[in-house]
């Protein structure tokens, strides 16, 4: 991890404040020179060393969308299932059950066949439909990471809070959820780290992602070897990169209570 290279008199603030900048910049010089570096191996990767480059950057655009929007439905269903009214609780409920009960794949077909003949009009495009059935996906296991997290909590802290004079929204937006999101970080990192990988099915609408442009370069060049090779090594800079910046913001929240 790289909180490793900073100056141990630092505090945890500054070494994951630099972790966390220096993650951020190397992936965007990678993705920015990933097609100048590609362009200098033999072919075929050489040869189609830009169009790997868009994909990779298509890749890492359906990840952040879809996973911005996934963490604001994780934490809404989340707060709907613990929620006192029923009919949230239900609602919620049948969300992760449905989601998690059924493949990631066939939820980005319907996303994108399905639900145009189910509402008239609604034509997503390849992007936007594989978003949505990404932000869904992911949304659904968020839910039950921050749910756990909420149960964490230990409810006389809640009772103190309240017997303070504190109203309940401040209740749980100053008390119960700092400490619950700080207990979900770990698998809401995960989850996303995950869904980088994930967003891999979405070739299966047309999104000419990271794993689209190697099939189809290695069914122009039949040359697979070198192709998918060239594909998983990407995938793997891109996710080495992602796990560094998440790495960064769980060690700033101290998730393993060392405080050091």
């Amino acid at each position: 991890m790289l909180t490793a290279l900073w100056p141990s008199h630092w505090s945890r603030t500054q070494r994951s404040n630099a972790t966390l900048v220096t993650a951020l910049l190397l992936m965007v010089v990678v993705v920015a020179l990933l097609g100048e570096l590609l362009a200098l191996l033999p072919e075929p990767i050489g040869d189609h060393a830009a169009e790997f480059a868009d994909g990779a950057r298509t890749t890492l655009y359906l990840t952040l969308v879809s996973g911005a929007a996934g963490l604001l439905l994780g934490v809404l269903a989340a707060v709907a299932r613990t929620s006192g009214h029923a009919v949230l609780r239900s609602v919620a409920g049948a969300y992760v059950w449905i989601i998690r009960g059924t493949p990631l794949l066939v939820q980005i077909l319907f996303m994108y066949f399905a639900l145009p003949v189910l509402v008239p009009g609604l034509n997503l495009p390849d992007f936007a439909a594989a978003c949505v059935a990404l932000a869904l996906n992911v949304g659904a296991y968020n839910a039950e990471a921050v749910r756990a997290g909420l149960n964490a909590v230990p409810r006389g802290q809640t009772e103190a809070a309240r017997a303070l004079g504190l109203p309940k929204g401040r209740v749980f937006l100053d008390v119960v959820f700092p400490q619950a999101f700080k207990i979900a970080l770990p698998p809401l990192v995960s989850n996303f780290v995950a869904l980088l990988k994930d967003s891999s099915l979405a070739y299966a609408i047309g999104v000419v992602e990271l794993t689209n442009v190697g099939n189809r370069i290695q069914s122009s060049t039949f040359q697979p070897v070198e192709t998918l090779i060239t594909v998983g090594l990407t995938y793997l800079v891109l996710t080495t990169l992602v796990t560094q910046v998440t790495a960064a913001i769980e060690y700033r929240f101290d998730v393993e209570g060392r405080q050091k």
